[in-house]
């Protein structure tokens, strides 16, 4: 059995439905990322997994049902990286991903110096460790999206969920969080599902991709075993006519490129 599933999951907005009946299985120590055109359900997807959004169908994660979660016993097994953060008040980085503690504290506790030096530790491997005391507010929207994936990273959950968090970084950066990402779904064989917005980046540093069209799974791609070939085949389906090429940067390291053949293309 997989160790994280989703059954036959429904959900939308209002009397509108945006996902459909979605089915699919992840194993651990696996990253598998999303990808879809604008409005194919990708969020949709993600905050229903979380428990945002009210759904039909169940997601089972290492044979729990998250549906029978409370908030609290949820946030200790799924952390969730949204668009934007939603934080508009005056705090500092470091109080930021000191939030991420919250689930292991109990009722007016405290983080001790331990803990302080833990959430230190996170935003210096994100790249932002000179910023602990800086006023989050004050950050870029590419900053505060590391500062927030930072506070990810202190928390002991096992799935980890994120909406397009590439899309405010910059080309430097949009790179080492997958990186990031990738490393801490190896480490204790963890799961990560991840929407993106850039599918080069996605085929590059995801185990699988889910092709999501109209709400529905269209099929899966596994980019380090998959012929050029198939992978065409799939991604034309959402982005028209592509085509896929290699080549190797200059540590050796193999990358996947993606090239747009359609006729309106530059």
């Amino acid at each position: 059995m997989s160790s994280f599933q989703v059954n036959g999951l429904c959900a939308g907005y209002g009397e509108k439905k945006v996902i459909d009946c979605l089915s699919f299985s992840l194993e651990n120590g696996r990253l598998m990322g999303v990808l879809g055109a604008n409005g194919s359900g990708k969020t949709t997807l993600i905050r229903s997994i979380c428990g945002i959004l009210r759904h039909e169908g169940e997601c089972i994660l290492e044979g729990v049902k998250l549906e029978g979660l409370s908030p609290r016993q949820l946030s200790q097994k799924c952390s969730y990286i949204p668009q934007r953060s939603g934080i508009t008040i005056d705090i500092s980085a470091l109080d930021v991903v000191l939030m991420g503690f919250n689930p292991q504290l109990g009722l007016l506790e405290r983080p001790t110096d331990a803990i302080k030096k833990q959430a230190l530790a996170a935003l210096d491997h994100a790249g932002i460790g000179s910023m602990a005391e800086m006023n989050y507010m004050h950050l870029s929207e590419g900053q505060k999206q590391l500062c927030i994936l930072a506070r990810t990273l202190v928390i002991k959950g096992r799935l980890l969920l994120l909406d397009e968090p590439e899309s405010a970084l910059d080309f430097r950066f949009r790179y080492r969080m997958l990186e990031i990402i990738r490393n801490w779904v190896r480490q204790d064989s963890r799961f990560a599902l991840v929407a993106l917005h850039d599918p080069m980046l996605a085929l590059n540093y995801c185990d699988e991709l889910m092709l999501l069209k109209n709400g529905r799974n269209i099929g899966v791609i596994h980019p380090s075993l998959d012929s050029f070939e198939r992978m065409e085949e799939m991604l034309c389906e959402i982005y028209g006519s592509i085509s896929l090429t290699a080549c190797r940067d200059k540590a050796g390291r193999k990358h996947i490129i993606l090239l747009n053949e359609g006729a309106d293309g530059p």
